[in-house]
């Protein structure tokens, strides 16, 4: 008889876990589970299948060398979900405790709720204290505010965690924010980048790779090849890469796009860091530790990790399971083909897509201001821009995707995250961007059929949802010059978007 049966999931590959805290190896066992549904209930891309697969089993082997039990269930032979593979696993070890570690989906967490149930055996669910701010401290914090202002909750973790805070309390550098400074573009003859850390397949790998080939060949992207980091060692080594070669110009740069760079200065390490396969005080610790760094890009990068991951989890388990139902500007076009196939003449959107069909990888502006801008501006049905998001990105769970999704990129919630849309015209690619110099439309042209679709679908989602945005302040230059438009402009506007929405929902 098992006394703890210790279940661990595919985003909690850390030694570090609260499930394991107290492991004992001669009484309790671990149980690891690659199941059906987790597979299916999105269409996850298939670097994203073989990321978390190979991890997971690099993590069970290397605690079986240190002489943990483990019990591995791959998905040749497992069960549809993860509480049809517990009952099946409870019969055979007979535990007299079920430990689990919070889990990071809502969904998850309710099927959890229901083992006691079922199995009729204590169930124990310890914080998951990786993160800086637990959920019932986020509780606390937000049942204290009339706005849940990320400015705000970042501030008082850096407080709370002493990071980037002098002697007397005050931010180093004298701001708490340094974005203003964090939004050039790549200039002309740029020095090259370095590469990013790219980690070559090893037996387990290639093994997992054959798995998806077999059982996931109709999932979307590209299954090889693959470069990810699958263990800890290897991410370790990706993280220093990062700091080393391309944190010192990380803030400078963070918000531009290039077409023949997918990574540019940016890290690529969330899929490490939301797998468990590194942990964000780690994270924040090595940066911390670089000299001679501006104070713009290591601030720049602490807000990204302790501000707003932080802040989004926390808006995540604050409104669940509601959140998602929301939907403020009752958009209800259907999202293009082309974001799974990548064939579009928008040149912008080409880039971004198929770099997300190649590397399940996009970078937060390519996210946010390029296919994120394109489904608020062309009014596509929120939950199925969420569904594309969790499904095409190697570093995508629930808790991030959506809040960063639905309300930060879509502004569906209303504006419980943002303060306003981020919608933008082809003026602000151009400006962030070189997609425009190559692209069959004309982005200096507001009307007609070879002008930038960004730039009359810009202003048609705001003609169309005046009546909800023109008292926000912080969009009063956009509706002046609403009203300074002829009748005629505004029945063009409308004209080429109708047209251009019939012609990609075929």
């Amino acid at each position: 008889m098992t006394e703890n049966l210790c279940v661990v999931f595919g985003d909690q590959l850390s030694q570090n876990i609260t499930s394991l805290r107290n492991f004992r190896k001669k009484q309790d066992k671990i149980l690891m589970m690659e199941v059906v549904n987790e597979t299916t209930y999105v269409n996850h891309h298939k670097k994203k299948l073989v990321l978390i697969f190979s991890a997971m089993r690099h993590f069970s082997e290397n605690l079986k060398k240190q002489g943990y039990s483990v019990i591995y269930s791959k998905i040749n032979n497992s069960s549809n979900t993860f509480t049809e593979e517990l009952i099946k696993q409870c019969k055979v070890t007979k535990p007299k405790k079920i430990i689990v570690t919070h889990p990071g989906e809502y969904r998850v967490l309710q099927e959890i709720k229901k083992w006691k149930k079922i199995l009729k055996i204590p169930i124990s669910v310890p914080d998951d204290d990786r993160f800086f701010c637990s959920i019932d401290e986020f509780e606390k914090w937000a049942d204290s505010k009339k706005e849940l202002k990320m400015e705000m909750f970042y501030q008082m973790m850096r407080k709370k965690h002493h990071v980037l805070i002098d002697e007397n309390g005050k931010p180093k550098g004298g701001k708490w924010n340094y974005d203003v400074k964090n939004r050039k573009r790549l200039p002309k003859n740029h020095p090259k980048i370095p590469n990013i850390l790219e980690h070559k397949p090893d037996k387990i790998t290639n093994q997992v790779i054959t798995d998806v080939k077999k059982k996931f060949s109709k999932h979307f992207g590209k299954l090889e090849p693959f470069w990810f980091a699958t263990t800890h060692e290897d991410a370790v080594k990706s993280l220093n890469e990062f700091v080393k070669n391309r944190l010192e110009t990380f803030g400078p740069y963070e918000d531009a796009m290039a077409q023949n760079e997918k990574f540019l200065y940016h890290s690529v390490l969330s899929m490490y860091l939301n797998i468990g396969l590194l942990e964000p005080k780690q994270v924040i610790d090595k940066v911390l530790q670089k000299k001679n760094i501006s104070i713009e890009s290591i601030e720049g990068f602490v807000r990204q990790i302790l501000g707003w991951r932080e802040y989004i989890r926390g808006i995540y388990w604050h409104t669940m399971p509601k959140y998602s139902e929301t939907n403020y500007f009752n958009a209800k076009n259907n999202l293009p083909k082309f974001y799974w196939t990548g064939k579009t003449e928008m040149n912008c959107m080409k880039n971004c897509l198929n770099q997300t069909i190649d590397d399940a990888y996009a970078h937060h502006i390519q996210r946010l201001m390029i296919t994120g801008n394109f489904s608020l501006i062309a009014g596509i049905e929120p939950k199925q821009v969420c569904e594309w998001y969790l499904s095409v990105y190697a570093d995508a769970f629930e808790w991030v995707e959506l809040p960063n999704t639905h309300g930060m990129t879509l502004y569906a919630d209303g504006g419980i995250l943002g303060t306003k849309p981020y919608a933008a015209s082809g003026n602000y690619i151009n400006k962030m961007s070189d997609y425009c110099k190559d692209c069959k439309y004309d982005v200096k042209k507001k009307e007609g059929d070879n002008a930038c679709p960004f730039n009359y679908l810009y202003w048609n989602f705001f003609l169309t949802n005046e009546k909800k945005l023109e008292k926000n302040p912080r969009l009063w230059t956009v509706f002046s010059n609403i009203k300074k438009m002829s009748q005629e402009r505004k029945k063009a506007i409308k004209n080429d978007s109708k047209k251009f929405l019939s012609q990609i929902s075929n």
